[in-house]
């Protein structure tokens, strides 16, 4: 079960950088963007670290308050909740 969990978070933060990374580049041609939500709603599913690594590799989002703090704050709920399952 725990190999299976660690699978599920490998793909879902390498889904959430690369996310980060088409929604940067569809911003620069003036493209078709993924949605804010979607970009938010991956890093609550367990993509946070990929998602804060995207944000800052791309200087993507970095501008709005709620990708700035969120990300970091959805994260540290994240540990906390796996610290308390684990403990």
């Amino acid at each position: 079960m725990m190999k299976l969990l660690i699978c599920y978070l490998i793909i879902l933060n390498l889904a959430a950088f690369f996310l980060y990374g088409v929604d940067k580049s569809r911003a620069k041609r003036g493209q078709w963007r993924i949605s804010e939500k979607m970009l938010l709603g991956i890093a609550v599913i367990g993509g946070s670290i990929g998602a804060i690594l995207g944000m800052f590799s791309f200087r993507h989002k970095t501008q709005h308050w709620y990708f700035r703090f969120g990300l970091p704050a959805i994260l540290v709920l994240q540990a906390l909740l796996a610290f308390r399952i684990i403990c």
